[in-house]
């Protein structure tokens, strides 16, 4: 890695529909009429992604004005942007192909049905050199349960409360079931063509997993880091937040791979870390911060919010020092204060009907849109 700060991007998922939570599908007519958003194989959500850039500043402008523009024509046709990351008024029974004519879409349909009808973000942050890019997929696969602890927005269902804190992250079919922690970019090649030849994988794209190396010609030209396991994060400066804790953890990766790479400074094995990390992520998918996960240093159990206290304590010097600290702080609230998943829950355990929480936080993430960056700080731009 180089730099102080690395290039990083967005992918956002959302949901569109009417301002009581009714999901209603128009992803075709929007992908035609606005640049920069793209389909999704069902048309109840659709897709923009933002440039590679190291300035959060940036990135956050970046962030909100797709979704500003989507707005503006949403609102012509009596439509809103709806918060969460599954069908949370439903209806989960039918598929809605946005492109019947595309042979994909019929196979994902077929094969997973609306396990797939999801909305997220996907976090994208650039590396180029092999050993530290296989090492940062190492590290954030083994603390990928923090981010979705962090980001869990899916508590409902087909009108119902699911159980969980992240619906999504339970029902979205993982493929291939099972991956090894990569060891380096050799293995990762020679696991990516076992899996195409086994017929595990449908392409080079089809490994859906919380952390996977990315890059424009996989699985030999890579030159980027994707987090695919956060739910949709409705609040633009939690994003950016959740993202400087992970890049500020890669940066200490980057100082002592010695104490933060999981293959040297931890007590398991490879195939011990990875199913470590994969219950990780269902114990954060049904409770979020409140779930007790397994620390991949030890395997001893620690709640995720010590954990992430913890990680946090220890980055605040180098978020200090790179002028990070301002967007690093609104992790500060949602460890207080709760999740989206935690804050809704809380309120549909009194009483509240989840229509009534939907068009009160479909309002609340409108007012998002309109936020300004923090204030007193100096995003970096090593290329600048």
């Amino acid at each position: 890695m180089s730099g102080p700060l690395l290039l990083k991007g967005f992918e956002v998922e959302l949901f569109t529909g009417q301002s009581n939570g009714t999901v209603v599908g128009v992803a075709e007519q929007v992908a035609t009429v606005l640049p920069g958003f793209v389909t999704e194989p069902d048309h109840r959500n659709l897709e923009y992604i933002t440039h590679p850039d190291a300035n959060y500043t940036d990135q956050l402008t970046m962030l909100q004005e797709p979704r500003r523009q989507l707005r503006r024509w949403l609102k012509q046709q009596g439509l809103t942007l709806i918060p969460g990351s599954t069908l949370s008024l439903g209806d989960s029974s039918r598929f809605e192909r946005s492109d019947p004519a595309n042979a994909y879409h019929g196979f994902i349909e077929t094969t997973y049905g609306t396990r797939v009808v999801t909305a997220s973000v996907h976090i994208n942050l650039g590396i180029t050199a092999m050993e530290s890019l296989f090492a940062a997929c190492r590290l954030m696969r083994c603390e990928a349960a923090l981010l979705l602890a962090l980001s869990a927005s899916s508590p409902f269902l087909d009108g119902t409360a699911s159980g969980a804190h992240s619906q999504r992250w339970l029902q979205f079919p993982l493929t291939p079931a099972k991956v090894p922690l990569f060891l380096d970019h050799h293995h990762y090649i020679r696991w990516m063509e076992e899996q195409m030849a086994a017929g595990s994988m449908q392409n080079v794209r089809h490994l859906w997993t919380s952390v996977r190396p990315n890059g424009e010609s996989r699985p030999h030209d890579l030159n980027r880091l994707e987090i695919r396991i956060c739910d949709l994060i409705s609040d633009p400066l939690v994003l950016l937040a959740i993202t400087a804790f992970i890049e500020l953890r890669l940066l200490q990766l980057d100082l002592n791979p010695e104490a933060h790479d999981p293959l040297h400074a931890s007590s398991l094995s490879p195939a011990e870390l990875a199913e470590l990390s994969d219950a990780n992520d269902l114990a954060a998918a049904r409770a979020s911060l409140e779930a007790e996960l397994l620390d991949w240093r030890s395997g001893e159990p620690l709640p995720a919010r010590a954990w992430l206290r913890r990680e946090l304590e220890s980055m605040r010097p180098l978020a200090i020092q790179l002028g990070l600290q301002p967007w690093l702080a609104p992790l500060d609230q949602v460890l207080d204060g709760g999740n989206e998943a935690m804050r809704w829950l809380a309120r549909h355990h009194q009483g509240a009907s989840i229509e009534s929480i939907l068009t009160t936080e479909i309002e609340a993430m409108a007012n998002l849109e309109r936020q300004p960056a923090p204030h007193n700080t100096e995003a970096l731009n090593p290329l600048g």
